[in-house]
């Protein structure tokens, strides 16, 4: 059973706006960290942005000032907004979460199966 379910990818134009979602529904209580990362065709997986239980948001350079991401702890949910899209940013995204630990620390990643975007005309 899938504890982490992304939505919302799809084909658009360049230049137009995706929305995201990360669903979690597994049993950990206490999501320390959630995270999109995007597989181009032919690449490594690599971190588009992540954000912690208290705020803090960390993008990726080709995702600044283009996404956005934000959750929603009481439905465990994460959202990643993207404006702009160019073709590069085209791939498979992937969502992952990781258990909050005492010391600061966060649990391995949890991975959702990833949502399909592609940017073309």
């Amino acid at each position: 059973q899938e504890q982490v379910v992304e939505s919302g990818g799809g084909l658009v134009q360049p230049g137009g706006s995706l929305r995201l979602s990360c669903q979690y529904s597994g049993s950990i209580s206490n999501i320390g960290l959630m995270a999109w990362a995007r597989q181009g065709p032919g690449k490594r997986r690599d971190l588009v942005a992540s954000i912690t239980d208290n705020g803090s948001t960390d993008y990726a350079e080709q995702a600044k000032g283009r996404f956005i991401i934000t959750r929603d702890s009481a439905k465990k949910t994460a959202y990643l907004q993207m404006n702009n899209l160019k073709p590069e940013d085209t791939g498979v995204y992937y969502c992952r979460v990781h258990e909050r630990l005492p010391g600061l620390t966060v649990g391995p990643p949890e991975w959702g199966q990833g949502t399909q975007v592609t940017v073309s005309w």
